[in-house]
């Protein structure tokens, strides 16, 4: 069995391949959610993944999910939704309140992998034009889902989303591929499978072929000025 390389604040990563395969991805431990190593992280595959106090986690699954942008699958259902045009959009309005959405305790009682830590990490990537988040609200205004993940390149690295009222967190969805369409992004990592996602176009692709890919996308840079959105839902269609 492979050792976990134990990662000192300032030290590299190790080789992606160098990962277990079971737990499918795991690896490295330690180290620390600087902004610096989080974007290298991110640039290499890499994502951290775990649960406060414990030292922090790094992944890279293979297979790795994935979702390309003009594949999303919009059901007749959620379109059905999007002509209804009751729920309004925001993007980067209210990132820390998307995550700390996300970050609520599981049905089961279980905790959550998003604690303060990830939240100060992560807002210190949005501050720094990183990070980005879509809102959706009702009609009463209120925040009832979205979506939070980084930005590099043309590259987006899904991190969580979350829904109060059905279908809010596709609506979300919809608005993030109207953003990363328009600004030619090529891939979204959803980082693990879910039924959930690959019934809305994901699907897995092997590491190397994922790493290949953000090796073509990473270092190609997009409009800042694309991270806006309809006002309503409808405009979307």
């Amino acid at each position: 069995m492979r050792a976990i390389s134990q990662l000192a604040d300032n030290e590299p990563f190790p080789p992606t391949g160098e990962a277990l395969d079971y737990p499918n991805g795991l690896l490295a431990v330690g180290g620390d959610l600087s902004p610096m190593r989080l974007l290298e992280a991110y640039r290499h595959g890499i994502f951290p993944w775990y649960e406060e106090p414990q030292p922090v986690l790094w992944w890279t699954p293979d297979p790795r999910s994935v979702l390309l942008p003009g594949q999303l699958h919009i059901s007749r259902s959620l379109r059905k939704t999007l002509r209804r045009n009751r729920f309004r959009l925001s993007v980067d309005l209210h990132f820390e309140s998307v995550m700390r959405h996300c970050a609520q305790l599981r049905g089961d009682g279980l905790g959550t992998w998003i604690g303060d830590n990830m939240l100060a990490a992560y807002s210190d990537l949005h501050h720094i034009g990183h990070a980005h988040s879509v809102e959706v609200y009702n009609p009463a205004g209120e925040l009832v889902g979205g979506l939070y993940g980084i930005a590099i390149g043309r590259a987006y690295f899904g991190e969580s989303m979350f829904s109060l009222e059905a279908d809010a967190s596709k609506v979300a969805l919809v608005g993030l591929v109207n953003i990363l369409t328009r600004g030619g992004f090529e891939l979204i990592d959803c980082q693990v499978e879910s039924e959930h996602l690959n019934s809305l176009g994901a699907f897995n692709m092997p590491r190397l072929d994922f790493e290949q890919r953000l090796r073509d996308t990473i270092d190609v840079a997009h409009d800042p000025e694309i991270w806006r959105l309809p006002a309503t839902c409808g405009e979307l269609l």
